[in-house]
């Protein structure tokens, strides 16, 4: 009696030596992860700080510069010069040499005094935008919390009409490595493993060895399964460390169980490797299966929520983002580790997981046994 898997075990024995007598491979797969995440973990940094910044005060008053001192100390702005006209102000920004201008007219604290808006401008480079909104929320906030001081003075207050006490929670110091990390080992893991199996079947027709493979007593599942499994191994191995890298050496907490963070790293790399098998089953040499691997890459990166919220995106982009792996495993990750989210909270992203990688390994299965017939 034929049995399914039949097989399994000598091709898994082959793939590991393969494997094990590749160093490029296991190269491939553990090194440039680990600089990637290293990189994005220092260099992804939303917290916008210390921005150059030129001030025009016609005003020349103890209030002007007292004002000036209140936008350095929100730490978003740093002084680095002063302009002597709006022209010049204006002229200093378009060549780069600060990102904000600030302009005090003359008459200002004079206004100030007589319970009159004072008024200031406030000139942003908006060819960063990231940059922009961050140095105008600021500065907006700066505006409002004077004129709430001058009203609470004017009407003889000893404290503020409308006090706000915001309270964050789960990353209170509000780290951006503590949000973009969880992404960013999706993201790498994805690159690492479906590359590695994308090559598998390509290897082997380009040495001659998949016409062995064809004619001899495999069953197409035990086959499958008997590439994949070694590459999920070291996945697994790779995920783990790339935790233990996030958690030490970024000093990211992990709140949740890493029982349910690991059981969803081991759904997450079987979907990516059964797509690098489907990929493998299409490409005829490892130039395609590098290009076709790329397709499924970036819309993974843009479209999964790891850098934008997924609710502001176009609504035929949601509905792309939901057919993505990653999605649900960024998601997963960022719950488990910042809010330390449990296996009830979050079973429909695990069942999603696995119910994609069946049906991506059962696609690649479907394609092998086309390759045969």
């Amino acid at each position: 009696m034929k049995t399914p898997f039949r097989g399994f075990s000598a091709i898994l024995y082959k793939e590991f030596l393969v494997v094990l007598r590749d160093p490029f491979t296991l190269f491939f797969m553990m090194f440039p992860p680990l600089v990637e995440m290293i990189a994005f973990g220092y260099a992804l940094d939303t917290d916008v700080k210390n921005m150059r910044t030129i001030v025009f005060d016609e005003d020349r008053t103890e209030e002007s510069r007292q004002l000036v001192k209140q936008f350095e100390n929100t730490g978003t702005f740093k002084v680095v010069g002063d302009a002597q006209s709006v022209t010049e102000l204006a002229e200093l920004i378009r060549r780069g040499k600060a990102y904000v201008g600030i302009q005090i007219p003359p008459g200002f604290t004079r206004d100030l005094h007589a319970g009159r808006s004072a008024q200031l401008q406030v000139l942003i480079d908006g060819s960063n935008s990231t940059i922009a909104s961050s140095a105008l929320n600021t500065s907006l906030n700066v505006g409002f919390l004077n004129g709430l001081r001058a009203m609470a003075t004017r009407f003889g207050l000893r404290e503020l009409p409308v006090e706000v006490r915001p309270q964050v929670l789960y990353n209170p110091e509000m780290r951006s490595p503590n949000f973009f990390l969880p992404g960013v080992i999706g993201i790498v893991l994805q690159i690492a493993t479906t590359f590695a199996t994308a090559m598998s079947l390509v290897r082997e027709r380009e040495r001659g060895t998949l016409e062995q493979l064809l004619v001899s007593p495999l069953s197409r599942w035990g086959l499958m399964l008997g590439k994949l499994v070694p590459y999920l191994i070291i996945g697994i191995m790779m995920a783990a460390f790339l935790f233990t890298v996030m958690r030490w050496v970024f000093h990211v907490p992990i709140a949740g169980s890493v029982g349910v963070l690991m059981l969803g790293s081991l759904l997450y790399v079987f979907c990516l490797l059964s797509l690098g098998l489907l990929i493998s089953t299409r490409a005829q040499n490892q130039m395609q299966a590098l290009q076709m691997t790329m397709i499924f890459i970036l819309p993974s990166v843009f479209f999964s929520g790891f850098i934008f919220p997924r609710e502001t995106m176009p609504k035929i982009f949601y509905l792309i983002s939901t057919v993505i792996p990653a999605t649900y495993y960024i998601e997963l990750e960022r719950a488990v580790i910042l809010r330390g989210a449990n296996v009830s909270d979050f079973w429909f992203h695990l069942t999603m997981l696995a119910i994609m990688g069946a049906v991506l390994f059962g696609l690649c299965v479907a394609r092998f046994k086309q390759k045969i017939a």
